[in-house]
């Protein structure tokens, strides 16, 4: 006899079993697993930002510059709006101030810039406009700026002459470095500045303006001061008379010789050169004359004839 709760049991548990056959799995597939490993990575991430709209960028770019008519198109607009930029009125310049220079020198800068105004700021290389113009001889610095107004200033400091040099291509003025200012024209145009003359003269203005200082009692006398082999100097006086200094601690031996000429007044005598080249051994040269007149005064007093 069948048992009449028996046949209910056996239908849900056929459907549970259907049910659970057919329930999806929660873990993900290996495509989404190893995605979701990937972009924890912080250099993908970043590439996927910022590498890839850079390259997109890049590529089309590339593409776009790579037709003629579009990089033509394009260039024009940048000149369009560069000389849109460069000619407006608060970037002109109308003219040059130049401060500090004396007339000449002054007409010499604005020779060797020719610049033709009215132009652009964005013309201007100041830079090498200074380099310009501290490449002339009589300007010893320079800077320049462009002001409000546009104007162009041009300041220069001047090199000073301090001597005359004669040198092979005459008479030029130098400054107390013993760098070239300019050519000095006529000796009477720079009659207040002492005379150096030989081989080397320019290369010791320092020393010479020294011997100038102390040769000061000599200044009737002086004519100036010339560079023996380019190491020594003499000091040249009227009527051909000369000092004769050593190489070294020059100074210090013009500064005795003019002691002893205060003491004595040797430089008054008949006299060709002081001779001062061994301080150990100062040496006094006559002239023709006086020397005949010495040995026939000494051969007078010894009794010997000459």
């Amino acid at each position: 006899m069948r048992s009449v709760g028996a046949a209910p049991n056996r239908a849900p548990a056929g459907r549970a079993a259907r049910v659970q056959a057919y329930r999806s799995d929660p873990a993900p597939s290996r495509m989404k697993y190893r995605l979701e490993r990937l972009m924890l990575t912080p250099l993908f991430r970043f590439t996927l930002r910022f590498g890839l709209p850079f390259l997109i960028g890049v590529g089309g770019a590339s593409w776009y510059f790579s037709v003629d008519s579009n990089r033509e198109a394009f260039v024009g607009a940048v000149m369009s709006v560069r000389d849109q930029i460069e000619s407006r009125p608060e970037f002109r310049v109308d003219l040059m101030a130049i401060d500090g220079a004396s007339e000449g020198v002054a007409a010499d800068v604005r020779e060797i810039l020719s610049l033709d105004f009215p132009l652009s700021s964005f013309d201007l290389d100041l830079d090498e406009m200074r380099g310009i113009v501290t490449g002339l001889d009589a300007v010893k610095s320079a800077s320049l700026r462009i002001k409000q107004g546009g104007v162009l200033e041009v300041s220069i400091v001047e090199r000073v002459p301090v001597v005359l040099w004669r040198g092979v291509r005459g008479l030029e003025l130098l400054d107390e470095t013993g760098v070239l200012v300019g050519p000095a024209g006529k000796r009477a145009e720079h009659a207040d500045l002492p005379i150096v003359a030989g081989t080397g003269a320019e290369t010791a203005i320092p020393e010479a303006l020294e011997l100038f200082a102390a040769a000061a009692p000599l200044e009737g006398k002086l004519r100036g001061l010339e560079r023996i082999g380019a190491r020594r100097w003499d000091v040249v006086l009227d009527g051909g008379q000369r000092i004769l200094l050593p190489e070294k601690g020059a100074v210090q031996a013009l500064e005795r010789a003019m002691a002893m000429d205060g003491a004595v007044d040797m430089l008054s005598r008949d006299i060709a050169a002081v001779d001062l080249r061994l301080a150990q051994r100062p040496t006094l040269r006559l002239n023709h004359d006086a020397a005949q007149e010495y040995w026939r005064i000494k051969s007078f007093e010894t009794g010997e004839k000459r």
